[in-house]
């Protein structure tokens, strides 16, 4: 019995989700950094996926995806599940096409992510020991009710708006060489690197996940799905099951997958404040903390760093400003 064909991420869904959502997302910063540039030795641009209204990339494919189930006459309540910021974002395109929408949450979530999907007005349901685990409880639920549920992960809407990042990328710079990207179900780094290859495919993208939540990278090397266990401070680049479209998409686009650290990317985060004045949670430094692992290679190349959240609570942020910098002073 052959496997059910999965329509992937293509250059026109993610200019169509781009055209959908632009009244609502504005496009994000993409700056050279002179220091980073020096730091790395090449010519080191960041993408700022902070500046939005949830403080993350996720806005993009939570919108594209709910708008597209109103276009189709499909829109019901919104149900998901999240570590946190895919939450925000369902909770946020909620409430701009006026539907309730229920979040789970893994028991003992992410306190500012959840105090955040609270105050934007979404019913909060904490289940499971872990991502995955909500995820089953959020479908249930979902299914039971008859409402619409947003997956982050095997959804093509929330893939091909998280692509839109990836689209301006590629058509505000040139001659890109590499673009990390940090990695949990993988929809930015398919999406985005989709977009990417399409218009320019001699840039590498390299997704990079937390050491602790390996499942995708393990998957990409293997080219087929590996359950792994979650121990990660990069709540954002949480997942156990691999999701089968995010998957299929990283094998089809995504040129290499790597791990990093959790002590990594919070000298990540004191790094990218120290040398690019921009505040990220671990998740959002996973993309320098690869960069800074693979910096061997990429002396004198023209390389994208992708910042995807800023999320971060204050202890976190105390913890990585204690971390020492991989390099000197900034």
């Amino acid at each position: 019995m052959g496997v059910e064909p999965l329509e992937l991420p293509s250059l026109q869904g993610i200019r169509d989700a781009r055209d959908l959502i632009g009244d609502f997302v504005q496009k994000t910063p993409l700056v050279r950094s002179d220091c980073l540039s020096r730091i790395l030795d090449g010519d080191v641009w960041i993408k700022n996926e902070t500046v939005s209204p949830i403080a993350s990339f996720k806005i993009r494919g939570a919108l594209t995806e709910v708008l597209r189930l109103r276009g189709r006459g499909e829109l019901r309540a919104l149900v998901t599940s999240s570590t946190g910021n895919h939450g925000q974002a369902v909770a946020y395109a909620a409430g701009l096409v006026g539907s309730p929408a229920h979040v789970f949450l893994p028991i003992n979530p992410n306190r500012v992510k959840r105090a955040a999907i609270e105050a934007i007005g979404a019913v909060i349901h904490e289940s499971g020991a872990d991502i995955d685990y909500s995820k089953q409880e959020a479908w249930r639920f979902a299914n039971s009710h008859g409402y619409s549920f947003i997956d982050d992960g095997e959804s093509l809407g929330v893939m091909e708006g998280a692509g839109t990042v990836g689209l301006e990328i590629a058509e505000s710079l040139d001659n890109i060489q590499a673009v990390f990207i940090p990695m949990g179900s993988g929809t930015l780094a398919s999406g985005s690197a989709a977009a990417i290859k399409s218009l320019q495919p001699r840039a590498r993208i390299i997704a990079i996940q937390a050491k602790g939540s390996p499942a995708m990278v393990e998957s990409f090397k293997a080219r087929r799905a590996i359950e792994m266990p979650v121990d990660t401070i990069a709540d954002g680049l949480a997942c156990r099951e691999p999701a089968i479209l995010s998957l299929r998409a990283l094998l089809a686009f995504v040129d290499e997958a790597d791990v990093v650290t959790d002590e990594e990317m919070l000298a990540g985060v004191h790094a990218l404040a120290a040398a690019a004045h921009v505040l990220v949670e671990p998740s959002g430094a996973a993309g320098f903390a690869g960069a800074w692992k693979h910096r061997a290679s990429l002396s004198g190349q023209r390389v994208v760093l992708v910042l995807t959240g800023a999320n971060i609570s204050m202890e976190t942020l105390r913890i990585a400003l204690e971390t020492p910098l991989p390099f000197g002073a900034a």
